[in-house]
Formats: structure tokens, sequence, C-alpha cells
């Protein structure tokens, strides 16, 4: 008699014939390529441990554990445990704020010992099945005000908590899920209006309340980096300096004056695609833009075979986080849009994120296993 073991990885091997395998192909080309550059970057230590990408090899594992679980899966299940998901997700985020630590600026971070975790992180799965969950359910009842207002207490109870942190970046990407949810379900225009008013006067709110002093000087340094060229604006200058110096085939991996002479801080996480731009130059970055816009379109077609509503929604929420991320964080390393703390889905350093990518990316998996053709 086989043991569970045995039949759940003789399962994984059966659905394994109907992933999407050139999408994993490109998923896990980013992976290795997020892996090279991060070492790239610790070269540069004096006494070089590689601790980074230790911890990104570790996540790395974790996240191909999650794949090989959620494969055989079926993933319409989770409409049966979105409430409980939500829950618990914002009890981490509540937690947080309590017993949290403060990690660049925002008190987001549970540690323990030489573990640590973003719950935000992980709300975002949460928040992603239960708009899903919601909006099947729903149905044309979506359009109405009360559809339109209870879908937003959904995605704005979390980003409250986001933003008391404050984490002004991860929270502008739960509300832009909700907004990719609205646009595909062809939300009235009055709706639109009244939410990009709500925008504006929440973004006045926050400013006079909630963002620290550095997130107000990242925004006016966004507007003019020579403001404080030297403080909030340098990052943003280095930036684009390394993504500038790249040329065609770039100075090598390891050999980026920018990062390796520490000119480029968080170069790791913010701004590992400056890193890719100095070192593997024009081609290593159309090489990466190429890859994720082959996963965009992978997913987005695949959302658009979807044969219920539930499926629908669940894989344009992978697609819109994934997307999301990729979009804000190319346009804070080209000086488009302030520095958020925003990582590049499956390349960034960050074992958190690495992890929560991986399992969106195994659900959206586990929906091409059921959904052939």
């Amino acid at each position: 008699m086989a043991s569970p073991l045995a039949n759940h990885f003789s399962r994984c091997l059966r659905y394994a014939r109907g992933m999407d395998w050139a999408l994993l192909l490109a998923v896990f080309g980013l992976v290795l390529l997020g892996l090279a550059a991060i070492y790239s970057v610790e070269l540069s230590q004096d006494a070089a441990e590689f601790v980074h990408v230790k911890k990104q090899i570790v996540a790395l594992v974790l996240g191909v554990g999650v794949f090989v679980f959620i494969i055989p899966s079926n993933y319409r299940l989770l409409q049966n445990y979105a409430l409980i998901l939500y829950l618990i997700c914002l009890g981490l985020l509540i937690g947080v704020l309590l017993f949290g630590e403060t990690v660049r600026g925002a008190m987001g971070w549970y540690v323990v010992g030489s573990v640590s975790f973003q719950p935000v992180e992980f709300m975002k799965i949460a928040l992603l099945i239960g708009l899903s969950t919601y909006f099947a359910r729903r149905g044309k009842q979506v359009f109405d005000l009360r559809g339109f207002l209870e879908s937003g207490a959904i995605t704005f109870v979390p980003v409250v908590f986001v933003l008391l942190q404050p984490d002004f970046g991860s929270a502008s990407i739960l509300v832009g899920i909700w907004a990719f949810y609205l646009l595909y379900a062809g939300i009235p225009w009055r709706y639109v209006v009244s939410l990009m008013i709500g925008a504006v006067g929440v973004f006045i709110l926050g400013w006079n309340f909630l963002f620290a002093d550095y997130q107000r000087s990242r925004i006016l340094t966004f507007l003019d980096p020579g403001l404080d060229p030297l403080d909030q604006g340098y990052n943003v200058t280095q930036a684009i300096i390394a993504v500038g110096s790249g040329q065609w085939f770039g100075s090598g991996l390891g050999f980026g004056t920018q990062s390796q002479l520490k000119f480029l801080p968080e170069s790791q996480t913010d701004f590992i695609f400056a890193v890719v731009a100095e070192e593997l130059g024009f081609f290593g970055v159309a090489l990466l833009l190429v890859a994720f816009v082959f996963v965009f379109y992978r997913l987005f077609r695949q959302a658009g075979k979807a044969t219920d509503d539930f499926t629908c929604y669940l894989v344009l929420g992978i697609s819109a986080v994934f997307f999301l991320q990729f979009f804000v964080n190319i346009g804070m390393n080209l000086g488009l849009f302030p520095v958020t703390g925003i990582g590049l889905p499956f390349v960034s350093y960050g074992g958190s994120s690495l992890v929560v990518m991986l399992t969106l990316f195994a659900i959206a998996q586990s929906v091409a296993t059921r959904n052939r053709g």
C-alpha cells in the first residue's frame, strides 16, 4: 500500500503534464537571474559570506515545496477558505503593529530569531482569493453601489493597517488589485470618478497624518531629485546612473561600479533592476522584459480561457500582483515613480516575497492543469 506522500507525488507527476511549461521556464529563469544579481551585489562585501543569497535559496526551496503541494490540489477549494485566510492575514497585520519590528521605517515585520517575514505579502494572497470569491458570487450585482462598497471594504480594512505601519507601497498594491477587479468587471464610470476623488482625499489625509517624514521627502524628491541629491534623492539618482551606464552589453556580473562600489543603496531589493541594467546592459534588460511580458501574456490568456468566474478572477488577480509590482519597481528605478520599497517579482531579494510569488504562480499552474485547451 502506497504512503500518502507517495500518492501525493504520483498525483503531482500526473498533473505536471498539464502545466504551462513555457511559463514555468520563464518564471524560474527570472528567479535564477535574481539569484545571479544578488550574488553579484554581495561580491562587493569585504568578507563576502553571501548571506542574502543563502536566505534567498532557502526561500526558493520553501517556495518550490509549496508549489509541489499546490499543483495536485484543487484550486477551487480556495473559495471555501477565503474568509478564514482573510481573517488570519488581517490578524497578522494587526499583530505586527503591536509585536512587530521596524525595518526601513515601517513596523511591518515579525522577527523570531533569524527568521523574519512580512505579513502584508501574505495578505496579497488572501485579498485576491477573497475578492475573486466575492466578485464571482455577486455576478452582475457587483456593478451596483452595494457591490462597490462591499468590495471596497474588503480591500480597505487591511489597507488601513498597512498604512499605519506605514507602508505606502504595499498599500498601493492592495488597492491596485481591487482596481484591476473593478475595471475587468466593468464598473460604471461614476464609481471610477468617485474612487479617484476618494484616492485624492486619502492621499491628502495620509500626507498630513500618516506619512512619515522620509516618505514625504521621497515624494518631493521624486518630483525633483535635485531637491536632495545627497539624501532622499540619492537612491534614484544613482539608480538612473546605473541604468544609463549599462549600454549594450553591460559591465559584466560583479563589475558594476554603482553596485560594487556601494553607490547604490538597497541594490539587492528595490534597485535590483538597476543592477541588471548596469551589469548585463541593454540585452540583459531586454531578456528580463521579454520574460515578464511572456508571463503576463500567458496569465492573461489563461484568465480569458477560464470556464467560470472564480477561475477568471483568480488568475486575473495573480496577474495584477505580478504586473503592478513589475510596473512600480521599474518605474522607481527609472525615476518615474517615488521609491516605495516594492521589489521586482521573482528577482528582488526578499524571502517572504519570493515564497508568496511562487505560491501565486503555483495556484496559476494548478488552474492550467485543470483548464487545458
